[in-house]
């Protein structure tokens, strides 16, 4: 039949809905809403952000799973967040590999770790120490299972450590929990602490790619302490399984396209992201190496969400 071909051809004839399951103001959101400018303006149709927080994540995933498969309504959710919901989470209302579909990495950046500066911790070693000695010591996450919540996991149990886990409803109020110094300690997606580490409101002990960043060259990598302990808040482009080839092909090259315009690659920069270079397939791969690698750590934790 030549109907799914015509459609293809015609992609796309009228807006387009991008679902963020996140609050506004997170990494995931900001990119997106870059993202949906340049695509309006390179797609000729508007492209609409509808943030659709809860359920860290699976909420927006769920609804679109469920949205119909013609391309006009995309997802853009963080790597990490995706995975880790695949394993964590018993009653999930979709199948996170048989329903949803991976098209674009637009871009990667990393987290890092940080704490309140008036708590006057200036390393990680001192953060450990400080921790053991006050039980009452607690890290924010952005919610049960999110991208923020299991490096926390992970970096408690590497250290010995036992603070208590707060969860927030997203990134934006974890990190105001922090600064508010609601809680002790807090794997953040760069992007969002930047602000306040240049206001000296938080202080920067660690982050988590694989060497220095050369924005933070004084700034340890967790993995220099910790080998292995490497991760990044990646926000990638979804659709519904079953969007006819030719669309994909298409959204993922518009993607492409605009992450390397101008106004893009500044938006990037200002958020200490940067374009991630991989075609559909290998953007396939990596969302289910990420969905191997977390579920270990899911495992290893002992977590289940219903």
């Amino acid at each position: 039949s030549l109907a799914p071909w015509a459609q293809a051809q015609q992609y796309p004839s009228h807006p387009i809905r991008l679902i963020i399951p996140w609050p506004p103001g997170g990494i995931t959101d900001v990119i997106s809403r870059g993202l949906g400018i340049q695509l309006t303006e390179s797609l000729g149709q508007q492209v609409i952000p509808d943030n659709r927080p809860g359920a860290a994540g699976t909420l927006g995933v769920g609804i679109a799973a469920k949205s119909n498969a013609d391309g006009y309504t995309l997802l853009m959710t963080d790597v990490p967040s995706h995975a880790i919901s695949a394993s964590l989470y018993t009653k999930l209302t979709y199948h996170p590999q048989k329903d949803i579909e991976p098209v674009a990495l637009p871009s990667q950046s990393p987290l890092v770790l940080v704490v309140k500066s008036k708590s006057g911790i200036k390393t990680t070693a001192q953060l450990i120490e400080y921790a053991k000695k006050h039980p009452e010591f607690s890290f924010a996450s952005s919610g049960p299972g999110s991208i923020t919540h299991l490096p926390g996991e992970r970096f408690t149990r590497l250290t010995g450590i036992k603070p208590l886990h707060v969860p927030y409803k997203g990134g934006g109020p974890a990190t105001a929990a922090l600064v508010g110094g609601e809680a002790g300690m807090y794997f953040s997606c760069i992007s969002a602490a930047i602000p306040h580490i240049k206001s000296g409101r938080l202080t920067l002990l660690g982050i988590t790619l694989p060497q220095r960043s050369p924005l933070y060259p004084d700034t340890p990598t967790l993995a220099e302490s910790f080998p292995g302990f490497v991760m990044g808040c990646n926000p990638g482009f979804f659709a519904p399984a079953g969007v006819p080839p030719k669309i994909l092909d298409r959204i993922y090259a518009e993607v492409m396209k605009a992450v390397a315009q101008p106004r893009m690659k500044e938006l990037l920069v200002a958020n200490s992201s940067e374009a991630a270079p991989y075609s559909r397939a290998q953007f396939k791969d990596y969302v289910a190496a990420e969905m191997r690698a977390w579920s270990e750590v899911v495992r290893a934790a002992n977590l289940k969400v219903d």
